[in-house]
């Protein structure tokens, strides 16, 4: 199992459009990566089905923690064929988590810079956004820890970007799930049309 350093930040369609170019110009462009993803928001964990479009894969993630809170959790993914992308779907929903789940598309571009890599995205719930993380072995120690996230906030000021703060994104987090409570509930009361 791998242990995955990551910090995400939100902004305007104009910081997004100069980093973008700004890592067209200095980084390592690893390409398009539009995705498709079922997410199931659990307790202390994240499972996610992702339907990786771009490149025709797919895989099944868990990671040890939730967004907001903290920004190294370990994280277990393995492939599966884009076409069991419904199947295992199915199977979740049938092991009870069908409530804690929601769909999201993102447009993606992938990008490494000093050591960072850096999905730069856009999705209908974070707007612009970007996710900078380290993948580091399960047996990193704290130190080794301590100096990704120390790299991840320098490339991010570097680029002229603001990370967002733990709690920035815990309470990010609750307002959706509130918000996605509140779509479901109200699907849930619709009448059907006849």
């Amino acid at each position: 199992m791998a242990v995955e350093i990551e910090m995400r930040a939100r902004f305007d369609k104009d910081v997004h459009d100069q980093l973008i170019a700004r890592l067209r110009k200095d980084g390592e462009d690893l390409g398009d990566d539009a995705k498709h993803i079922y997410f199931y928001v659990l307790p202390d964990q994240l499972l996610k089905v992702t339907d990786n479009m771009a490149v025709g894969t797919a895989k099944i993630t868990l990671k040890g923690s939730r967004i907001g809170q903290g920004s190294a959790f370990p994280e277990t993914e393995f492939a599966i064929a884009r076409e069991d992308v419904p199947a295992a779907v199915k199977v979740f929903k049938a092991l009870g988590f069908g409530s804690v789940m929601h769909e999201a598309f993102n447009l993606r571009h992938n990008f490494r810079f000093q050591d960072v890599e850096i999905a730069v995205k856009w999705s209908a719930a974070w707007g612009y956004h970007a996710e900078f993380e380290v993948l580091l072995d399960d047996g990193a120690s704290d130190a080794t820890r301590d100096e990704a996230s120390a790299r991840i906030v320098d490339v991010a000021a570097e680029l002229g970007v603001t990370l967002m703060s733990e709690q920035e994104l815990a309470d990010f987090g609750a307002a959706f799930e509130a918000a996605e409570q509140k779509r479901k509930a109200r699907q849930g009361r619709a009448a059907p049309i006849r």
